[in-house]
């Protein structure tokens, strides 16, 4: 069998995140980090995911005496510009604007902390979505629905009306809903073998 840990502590509110974990028969608590998510214009949109995800887990691995910390974040790219959760209804109507009929790409970024030893292990993965055309009432109709609102690029791919926006996809479906699940579960076993090897 392979070694996992019996229990992680998840460093998010996301319900997708928390799901995703399920389906996988991982147990885990959550404890939501306090760091403001704000990107480095100097780092690429790979390293903001990966910087990010690792101060999520480790501000919660702070508080913690004992458990692996999993953080993780999610951004999309266009056109090299960075696009994170949308503010406020205009600019979630903008974002989705600006990716009707284009191919984005989506990077997620994820981070183990344990919290006794403060070792860590940082990954990320990123997969290209392309959006069929969106007309403007499909779009005020998506926004004032509430949906788009705590998702990157203003979009659900997984569980609600923005699956429609998606023509297809080129990578790991599970990097867009927000966690690389096969390369999480792969680098916990790692991540374990190193903790356990001192």
């Amino acid at each position: 069998m392979p070694t996992l840990p019996d229990s992680i502590i998840l460093a998010s509110r996301s319900p997708r995140r928390a799901q995703l974990l399920r389906q996988i028969g991982l147990r885990f608590e959550t404890s939501v980090c306090d760091i403001e998510e704000v990107f480095d214009p100097a780092l690429s949109p790979q390293e903001n995911a990966r910087s990010l995800s690792h101060m999520k887990a480790a501000d919660v691995a702070s508080r913690c005496e004992h458990g692996i910390v999993l953080g993780s974040d999610t951004i999309v790219v266009l056109d090299g510009v960075l696009l994170g959760k949308p503010v406020s209804r205009e600019d979630a109507i903008r974002m989705l604007r600006t990716l009707s009929g284009r191919t984005h790409t989506v990077v997620t970024g994820f981070a183990l902390v344990d919290a006794e030893t403060k070792k860590s292990y940082i990954d990320c993965e990123q997969t290209d979505v392309t959006f069929r055309v969106l007309d403007d009432d499909e779009i005020a109709a998506y926004v004032d629905a509430g949906s788009p609102m705590d998702k990157a690029g203003a979009y659900g791919i997984q569980d609600d009306f923005g699956a429609v926006f998606v023509e297809r996809i080129a990578g790991d479906y599970y990097t867009v809903v927000g966690l690389p699940l096969s390369k999480v579960y792969c680098a916990l076993q790692r991540f374990m073998n190193l903790i356990q090897k001192g």
